[in-house]
């Protein structure tokens, strides 16, 4: 058996929102988030909101952030996302509150089935929930909930759910120690 892209067929994803919707964001978040000439957070926070992502309050969102779809998109109060951040999000995406996503990370709802020879989409939402750091070019891969307070190190990949209050690393991401929070 090998693969046969041309029998791909992902007709039954929506992601929502309709065609045109969906155009005016793709010229949207060229101009205002993946441009690196526009670091003003609180004019994406706006766009965002406008193209039905729920937003909190005091997020930071640095230049060249790269959001798929911000309907698909929940982010709690004093949320940062770093510089070149990816954020495809095929399906929900859910940054809780005081979480921070570094530079370079990259947040994956979807993948492929390697083993069908049509090689179907896969999605799985992904959580990071309160407190918890992707650290800078980690990936976080479909499905995966970062538990409230984990730390996942740089260039680390994530393909499970991690712990709260834990430090992972590595690719896979496997947990190093407790993350012990001072005052």
């Amino acid at each position: 058996m090998k693969v046969k892209l041309s029998s791909f067929n992902n007709s039954w994803y929506n992601p929502g929102a309709g065609v045109l919707k969906r155009t005016i964001w793709y010229f949207v978040n060229i101009l205002f988030f993946l441009n690196p000439l526009n670091p003003v957070s609180s004019i994406k926070v706006v766009l965002l909101r406008l193209f039905g992502a729920k937003v909190g309050a005091g997020v930071v969102i640095k230049p060249s952030v790269n959001i798929k779809y911000p309907w698909l998109l929940e982010v709690g109060d004093h949320v940062w996302i770093g510089e070149y951040v990816w954020i495809d999000n095929l399906v929900k995406v859910k940054l809780e509150s005081n979480t921070t996503v570094s530079q370079g990370a990259m947040l994956l709802t979807g993948s492929h089935d390697y083993k069908r020879s049509t090689f179907d989409l896969l999605t799985g939402e992904i959580t990071v929930a309160e407190g918890a750091w992707v650290g800078a070019k980690a990936v976080v891969c479909p499905g995966v909930v970062c538990g409230t307070h984990s730390v996942l190190a740089a260039g680390s990949v994530a393909t499970k759910d991690l712990e709260p209050y834990t430090i992972y690393q590595g690719n896979p991401a496997e947990p190093k120690r407790e993350r012990k929070m001072i005052a």
